[in-house]
């Protein structure tokens, strides 16, 4: 999808030749009221990625009338799409078919300095010391990823609506319950004041329950970002990179600039030809 859509069917192949494994297959609705003239940004169509080949439809309409989408890049292959919209039943709908894998993401220079300062979801500078006590001595590499997202798992319990939209992973911890932004957090700030950069990950999750966008981490070691989950709620190698950022004040599949509007209603599926793979928790992955 390139440059605007009005409110019509849209299909894209992403950049690199349609590789083997099964099709995955995703959508989201979302129903919002607008209730003042605002910007809205929304983050939901499938990561631009090499190696993927996808088929896609965006649409969006208020009160059933096309609305004009412009689509914005982001990192990673990020595809943001923004529109203006006046007050009114605002309506988008969005699904693709992917098949083929993405050629795992590189690490920068620029990833190495970015992902390891603290963030505001993820305040790695106020649990430095704590991060040191709970998991010092443990061997640099992916084992100490595995080590981290092991940790996390087992000192929160996953329990919606336990957190507000503003919590951070000191919020998190303290409760001692989240959802899989609040894990993600958690972890991406114990990495971080560990001194290994990580970042979250809004994603298509096949097999999630509930079903609904997930939020994982990579945290890079040498040249690789590596992908954890700490929720445990669906395959690492069957998710689908949406959007990539320091935390969630990044990814969110809804942003509200300037007006006044309230999420009504949304539906997310997603779902893998076939079976659904295995995944070895305590074994690396990587985003593909």
């Amino acid at each position: 999808m390139g440059g605007t859509a009005q409110g019509t069917g849209v299909s894209q192949d992403g950049p690199g030749d349609q590789g083997a494994g099964a099709a995955r297959r995703v959508t989201a609705t979302l129903d919002v009221d607008v209730t003042a003239p605002t910007t809205l940004e929304l983050q939901v169509a499938v990561a631009r990625l090499d190696g993927l080949h996808v088929q896609e439809s965006l649409t969006c309409t208020l009160d059933g009338a096309p609305v004009q989408v412009r689509e914005v890049a982001g990192p990673e292959g990020t595809r943001g799409h923004v529109l203006e919209s006046a007050p009114g039943a605002l309506r988008m709908a969005y699904s693709a078919t992917v098949t083929g894998q993405a050629a795992p993401a590189p690490v920068s220079d620029r990833d190495r300095l970015v992902y390891s300062r603290p963030s505001r979801y993820a305040p790695s500078d106020a649990m430095a010391g704590y991060a040191t006590k709970e998991l010092a001595g443990l061997p640099a590499g992916p084992e100490l990823l595995t080590a981290v997202s092991a940790w996390v798992s087992q000192r929160l319990s996953y329990v919606p609506g336990s957190s507000g939209p503003t919590d951070g992973a000191v919020e998190t911890l303290l409760g001692g319950a989240g959802v899989c932004r609040d894990y993600a957090h958690l972890t991406i700030a114990m990495l971080r004041a560990l001194d290994v950069p990580a970042r979250l990950v809004a994603v298509y999750a096949p097999g999630c329950a509930p079903m609904d966008f997930h939020a994982v981490t990579e945290a890079a070691v040498g040249d690789t970002w590596y992908v954890l989950d700490p929720t445990g709620l669906a395959p690492r190698s069957a998710l689908l990179r949406i959007s990539t950022g320091r935390d969630a004040a990044d990814t969110a599949f809804l942003t509200n600039h300037g007006g006044a509007v309230q999420l009504h209603g949304s539906e997310v599926t997603a779902v893998v030809d076939g079976d659904l793979p295995r995944d070895r928790v305590d074994q690396p992955a990587v985003l593909r």
